[in-house]
């Protein structure tokens, strides 16, 4: 099912006062915060170096025992600091890597972290148990009940295996997102629950000077990024913007739409593609956000977000009243006109993945002709935006296809059913001809996504012009 608008110059509404463009991400800042990762880890095995690490592997077992496992005790601490950065929002680190690969990094660096703290654990108590030529039951209980801070230390244990537990796959499926969002808060308490251990019976607090100014500037800058960016500039958007509940539309089934307004709202720097975290304060459970992508280009005076109801945060949009406070975090995000390369734009959409797909073929720069949409839904009533869709396709020469029905049962495709006998990248080269001159915007739900992403690679586009952000937790 396909509707081509007709080729005439896109009309553009006038705006109250001009939109702030936020500035362009550096592309150095993505190699310094790299850098600055690999540089901690190699600082804290050089401290440990310099605490006669080395000379003590070969002194004996029960030594050798020991010093492994305060190295490996270093490393994880330093790692789960860098962990809790990558979670504090910084501007640089969020528009350098982009949501995605984030959560990816998150969760490779935090799986690593707790790998090493069991290694840690492990080692400590074997070295110990050898030295005080105990059995290993005892040495672990009078580890735990006589060494400064090792209560806590096993609390900290404790609230970082929740974490780790619940952030594997099968669990994560399990969870709504609310209560792993939740329980994901925990990373904050094992961090803050290790320092005292740390402080007062680890080698490198109480014997080196340097140590401690490293790992105490480490610990501060971490609380302060979170303060800064998880805090202080939340909190101060919100003030400063005001936003508030004006309107709510239902789209389609289970499909809700907010509409948002506020003040100076020309002054956010936030682009069409991004997403803000909302807390909608109407009662009970307001404090716990939600991610949703602006569904249509940032206004000077509103903005708009819709979502399908999925959870206890995305199902409550609809009894949402206007005059409604809303606190903000963001925007987040970089599936934007940043990362363009060429002036010809595709866009693959599945479901409520066409929220962030529709601002953007609103905001972009493209002549008419030159800009095609490709929305995968189940049926016509499942078409969110369609008369929207329709009459920005005729303003702006925008090229549509519906690829309506239920999802292929025989593979794993992005084509619905009825186009079984056709390949996966048969079917972009022929809804979207010279795919390789285009970029190429995908959103949907992850598996669709695999497989879209497949087809277009397959299909002769250059890796550069795929983008593509995940916001599956």
């Amino acid at each position: 099912m396909t509707y081509r608008g007709p080729v005439r110059e896109a009309i553009r509404p006038r705006t109250m006062h001009a939109r702030r463009r936020p500035r362009p991400t550096p592309v150095w800042w993505r190699d310094v915060a790299g850098v600055l990762c690999w540089s901690s880890v190699l600082v804290v095995v050089a401290l440990w170096v310099s605490g006669r690490g080395l000379q003590t592997l070969v002194t004996g077992t029960a030594d050798l025992l020991t010093s492994l496992g305060r190295l490996s005790g270093l490393v994880a601490a330093d790692l789960l600091l860098v962990q809790v950065f990558l979670m504090a929002r910084v501007p640089m680190i969020e528009r350098s890597y982009g949501q995605d690969e984030l959560a990816r990094r998150h969760r490779l660096v935090g799986f690593w972290s707790f790998n090493l703290l069991l290694a840690h654990i492990a080692l400590i108590l074997a070295g110990y148990t050898l030295r005080d030529h105990n059995n290993l039951l005892r040495e672990t209980w009078t580890v735990v009940t006589t060494y400064g801070g090792m209560l806590l230390a096993v609390a900290a244990s404790a609230a970082l295996t929740v974490v780790v537990l619940t952030s594997i796959k099968v669990a994560r499926r399990a969870l709504r997102y609310e209560s792993w969002h939740l329980l994901h808060l925990y990373a904050y308490v094992g961090v803050g629950l290790s320092v005292p251990h740390e402080i007062w019976t680890g080698a490198d607090f109480t014997t080196s000077r340097v140590a401690r100014l490293y790992w105490w500037s480490a610990y501060g800058v971490a609380l302060g990024a979170i303060v800064l960016y998880r805090l202080a500039l939340p909190l101060w958007r919100t003030l400063r913007h005001g936003l508030t509940v004006r309107d709510v539309i239902r789209e389609a089934p289970g499909v809700v739409t907010v509409l948002l307004g506020g003040r100076g709202l020309h002054r956010m720097p936030v682009r069409a593609g991004q997403y803000f975290v909302f807390r909608f304060l109407d009662g009970p459970g307001w404090s716990r956000g939600n991610p949703y992508s602006l569904s249509a280009s940032p206004a000077p005076d509103r903005l708009r977000v819709t979502a399908k109801s999925a959870g206890d945060g995305s199902s409550r949009l609809a009894r949402l009243r206007p005059g409604t406070r809303v606190a903000v975090e963001g925007p987040y995000g970089r599936l934007t006109a940043e990362r363009r390369v060429t002036d010809r734009v595709a866009m693959f959409a599945c479901g409520i993945g066409i929220t962030p797909l529709r601002a953007l073929l609103e905001e972009l720069d493209y002549r008419p002709g030159d800009a095609v949409l490709v929305y995968r839904a189940h049926s016509v009533a499942d078409l969110v935006f369609r008369d929207e869709l329709e009459q920005l396709a005729h303003r702006r020469g925008i090229t549509l296809h519906y690829l309506l029905g239920p999802r292929l049962a025989a593979r794993e495709s992005w084509l619905p059913e009825r186009a079984r006998f056709s390949s996966d990248e048969d079917a972009v080269r022929r809804l979207v001809p010279g795919i390789s001159q285009y970029d190429v915007y995908v959103c949907g739900p992850d598996r669709w996504m695999d497989a879209m992403c497949a087809a277009v690679l397959a299909a002769g586009l250059p890796a550069a012009q795929l983008h593509q952000e995940r916001f599956s937790w």
